[in-house]
């Protein structure tokens, strides 16, 4: 028996990357999946690959009158609602200066905002199946700052805020809600060009585990908060960087690895 058997879950920015690497572990472990993407073309393929455990349907999460209809279709397609992932994201880079107002309510809109609404549509559907886990998909950039993506960092730490939020008052239902900060991963976002990670890879060597991550390690730890192994885990924020924000190696201090 999967870890997930029975349970149904909707995942937001599910076309690619760690949406479908989560839709794929997901549905390997006995659930069905509803992917929701603005990328119509990508998200009907990766639901296709997947069967008829899976459904695609177009959403942009930034729309709240969205949200009552996709809720409403991955019920009646699947007879209920035990777990979202708040997945879709997305990034612009340019300095304070640069970023506009269109900006900022673009990423305030579909990082923060999008997942809120998220979350509002599926209470009562989870609350009718007894609870569910609510997984917000936020960054390392929700838990330190950087230069050159301002908009993007601050609508991270809100949703790293708005779950704590969300744990004190869904818990009493049931239901939990913990955040997922993935470091650099190889996606589209941190890998556009789509390199080869031996080539990325040194970017990264003043980190612990000196690498790039993949998308495959970020769904491992969506799986085990979707499922019953999480029972206790609730306004969690979990780290999944590689080491990246322990630090980075002070290279003039011992242990620090050969050839810093």
């Amino acid at each position: 028996m999967g870890r997930l058997e029975s349970k149904v879950a909707l995942i937001t920015g599910g076309a690619r990357g760690m949406g479908a690497a989560t839709a794929r572990r997901f549905v390997a472990e006995g659930a069905r999946v509803v992917i929701t993407d603005v990328l119509a073309e990508e998200g009907t393929k990766t639901a296709a690959e997947l069967g008829d455990a899976s459904l695609f349907l177009e959403q942009d999460v930034s729309d709240e009158t969205a949200w009552p209809v996709v809720v409403d279709r991955a019920v009646g397609a699947f007879g209920g609602l035990d777990i979202l992932v708040n997945n879709a994201g997305v990034v612009e880079i340019g300095t304070i200066e640069q970023q506009t107002r269109a900006v900022w309510d673009r990423l305030i809109g579909v990082n923060l905002i999008g997942a809120a609404m998220g979350i509002r549509a599926v209470i009562p559907a989870m609350v009718e199946r007894g609870g569910g886990s609510i997984i917000n998909i936020s960054s390392t950039d929700g838990l330190k700052g950087s230069n050159g993506i301002g908009a993007y960092t601050a609508s991270k730490w809100g949703l790293r805020g708005f779950t704590k939020a969300a744990a004190h008052e869904l818990g009493p239902r049931g239901i939990r809600v913990n955040s997922v900060h993935p470091g650099p991963v190889n996606t589209k976002i941190a890998n556009p060009m789509d390199a080869d990670v031996e080539i990325l890879n040194p970017m990264f060597q003043d980190y612990p585990l000196q690498r790039l991550g993949e998308a495959d390690e970020v769904a491992a730890v969506n799986l085990f908060l979707a499922s019953d192994e999480a029972s206790f885990i609730t306004g969690a924020e979990i780290a999944v960087d590689g080491g990246m924000t322990a630090g980075r190696y002070m290279k003039m201090l011992p242990g620090a690895p050969d050839g810093l």
